[in-house]
């Protein structure tokens, strides 16, 4: 069998990285309003052979940090030193937001609404325009990681659109979270421009909550992304093992909303699987008078919840995905799915 030739050198903000390298670049951002210099942090390595660009970004909500631990473990694997192509891995898109500890930047703006940006925009939109054109459009698939915004938290799942792109399922199943939530593209997202203006099929891995590591989550997110990359041929793929389980995809989902306002007690946990009518918690006054029960809208699996007890009327309080096939199997898959992430 003829050995595979070399890739080519890659370089990358003006770094020159040769084949089987890595290196760290810095994408200057606009100063802070102290004139303080302020970069994006890249972690470029460069296989020793020729194969796919994946970008794994994190952090694009400045203050998700699940995704940031992630990136920081799969650095740290020894298979990394194997791959074939290139890895670019930016485990803080949004560092404004990331220094804050904020959701967004400084501007107020949400940087995953930004998408393509301008060079002559807002803040937001040049750190968008910053991101797509300097990182993302040298690749050729990629994965974004978010959590739960601030009090939500976000049972593992991966969040696509699986008509898009065939290579955009494969990616989503080979994941491994246990429900693919099969969502409609959001204009002015990361995911929406990817796929329309560059072709570039992406998934997002949605999981925890703003500011807190949850180690289930990012567990299951470090395996994940080895998943993807084995998967689409960015490193070697290992002997088939059998599938403990396998994700199940929902087409729909819907909030279940408070109905009145008060302090708010849970009586399901995520992932969880309820039925139309079942009581989902109870909202009642400081002192015990009144009461008012939650309760589920449509059969699923809950997989996303607020986790703040206090709620005004109108709140969204519970996230349940609908499956087409029975809620049993799906409930099935979230048990095997707890059971081997729980136990590390």
């Amino acid at each position: 069998m003829a050995k595979a030739e070399p890739q080519d050198p890659i370089s990358f903000e003006g770094v020159e990285i040769p084949p089987g390298g890595c290196a760290t670049v810095q994408i200057p951002l606009p100063h802070l309003y102290s004139h303080s210099e302020i970069n994006m942090p890249v972690h470029v390595i460069h296989g020793t052979r020729p194969g796919p660009r994946l970008f794994v970004s994190g952090a694009i909500h400045g203050d998700e940090l699940n995704g940031v631990e992630i990136i920081r473990r799969v650095l740290q694997l020894p298979a990394m030193g194997r791959i074939r192509g290139t890895l670019v891995a930016v485990p803080v898109v949004n560092v404004f937001g990331f220094h804050a500890q904020s959701r967004y930047l400084p501007d107020r703006r949400d940087l995953n609404r930004m998408f393509p940006g301008s060079a002559k925009g807002s803040l937001a939109g040049r750190l968008a325009d910053l991101f797509l054109t300097r990182v993302v459009a040298r690749c050729t698939h990629g994965i974004d990681l978010h959590t739960g915004s601030l009090g939500r938290d976000n049972f593992p799942q991966i969040r696509c659109q699986l008509s898009m792109n065939p290579e955009i399922e494969a990616m989503a199943r080979a994941f491994g979270a246990p429900v693919i939530l099969d969502a409609n593209l959001r204009e002015g997202s990361l995911r929406h421009v990817s796929a329309k203006a560059y072709g570039i099929p992406v998934v997002v891995y949605e999981a925890g909550e703003a500011l807190r590591f949850d180690p289930v989550s990012i567990r299951a997110g470090v395996r994940g992304v080895v998943s993807v990359m084995r998967a689409i041929g960015l490193l070697a793929p290992t002997r088939p093992k059998k599938k403990v389980w396998a994700p199940h995809v929902a087409h729909s989902s819907t909030w279940v909303r408070a109905p009145s306002g008060g302090i708010h007690r849970d009586l399901v946990r995520m992932g969880d699987q309820v039925t139309k009518g079942q009581v989902l918690g109870e909202i009642g006054d400081p002192l015990g008078e009144e009461t008012a029960q939650v309760t589920a809208s449509v059969s699923g699996i809950v997989i996303g919840r607020s986790n703040l007890p206090l709620v005004h009327e109108g709140d969204a309080l519970f996230h349940i995905a609908r499956f087409e096939g029975p809620d049993e199997e799906a409930a099935e898959t979230v048990d095997a799915f707890q059971d081997r992430f729980e136990m590390g």
